[in-house]
């Protein structure tokens, strides 16, 4: 199962990069939005993944009986989630209003207080 999580991970990652590589705002933001799904299966797969053992203590002792998942990632993924959906609403809101007003999502094109290369100095 580990084997098949850092598979995906690789491939998530490698993608992103690639998508975040592009001169497209709207690929970037697709390729952040997949970079950090990446990291958050990393961080949700660094507290063990186990098949059907809930992280509880019974009365009485002291640590749950076997192997468990830890809760502390699972928590930080579930934080994390809600923060890069809140990141994605802002940022898809900034791009729609830059292409509202330039009318394109070319980076390259969206440099207005940087000197043009071609320029005479």
């Amino acid at each position: 199962m580990e084997s098949l999580t850092a598979l995906i991970i690789g491939a998530l990652t490698a993608a992103s990069v690639y998508m975040m590589l592009t001169r497209n705002f709207m690929r970037f933001l697709f390729g952040l939005v997949l970079l950090s799904n990446a990291v958050n299966l990393t961080i949700f797969a660094s507290g063990r993944m186990t098949k059907g053992a809930p992280a509880l203590v019974p009365y009485g002792a002291d640590t749950p009986l076997g192997a468990v998942g830890n809760a502390l990632p699972q928590a930080l993924v579930l934080t994390a989630i809600v923060i890069g959906f809140g990141l994605l609403a802002f940022a898809l809101a900034l791009a729609f209003e830059g292409f509202r007003r330039t009318g394109t999502v070319d980076t390259d094109e969206l440099r207005y207080a940087e000197p043009k290369e071609d320029a005479p100095k």
